[in-house]
């Protein structure tokens, strides 16, 4: 008999079905950012992009920056993958592409642009075979972010031999060439889409990739952001209350 998972993994069009599976998980916990900094750490020793360590763990100066949020991707329970997403402002600068291609980018941002930077893409090697769909799981989130922040630009970090999955599915193109980056030993490129002009069409193409106001909120508003929505709703329902009836 099939276990659950089994059946669900098939074709990209049953990624619908893993939606209700999957659980999108901001780490904020030392337990649940450890977790992921260690997943990073086989992934990237897995495919020859670090070196061994004893510490077993990859994590940077980016990943605690309140311009940053670090998500787990759950199915059935277990870590699957992580994605790191950076938004960029004319405020707000730092981020793992901003660092390798500032030249690029912060033109961008004087302009007034706003840039999501997904970053540290990554999937458990010992269990992404199951699930083909786990990078459009994954990169569904920033996706999301950029609807959130109502982006201008969604980059992507990418090594030359994964740039043809970025071009043909999320409409990337390369605006950068691959070049070393610290703590990597391959080098990666900076590939980017006007968010815009070309959401509708991946939309169309992966409707799995469109997400609910509330579902995006959800996962990127951040607490002091949240308390000073409820105070205003409160407000408001208080003023409302005092006003006398005809």
């Amino acid at each position: 008999m099939r276990s659950p998972a089994d059946a669900s993994i098939t074709a990209f069009g049953r990624s619908s079905d893993l939606l209700d599976q999957v659980d999108y998980r901001l780490a904020n916990t030392p337990e649940e950012k450890e977790e992921i900094y260690n997943l990073r750490y086989r992934a990237y020793l897995r495919e020859g992009a670090v070196k061994e360590s004893p510490e077993q763990r990859v994590t940077d100066q980016y990943d605690d920056l309140p311009n940053s949020w670090t998500f787990g991707v759950y199915l059935y329970g277990e870590l699957y993958s992580s994605v790191r997403i950076s938004v960029l402002t004319s405020e707000w600068r730092e981020s793992c592409s901003a660092e390798a291609f500032g030249e690029i980018l912060h033109p961008r941002l004087d302009r007034g642009e706003v840039i999501v930077d997904p970053a540290r893409f990554v999937a458990d090697p010992d269990k992404v075979k199951r699930f083909p769909e786990l990078p459009y799981l994954t990169l569904r989130l920033a996706y999301m972010a950029c609807e959130y922040f109502n982006a201008d630009l969604g980059l992507a970090i990418v090594r030359a031999e994964h740039q043809a999955f970025y071009r043909r599915v999320f409409l990337h193109e390369t605006i950068a060439e691959p070049r070393m980056f610290p703590g990597l030993l391959k080098p990666v490129g900076l590939m980017a889409a006007d968010f815009p002009a070309m959401k509708e069409k991946v939309f169309e193409r992966y409707p799995m990739m469109r997400s609910t106001a509330f579902e995006r909120r959800m996962l990127f508003e951040r607490a002091g952001e949240r308390a000073a929505r409820q105070a205003r709703a409160i407000s408001t329902h208080a003023r409302a209350s005092m006003v006398p009836s005809s």
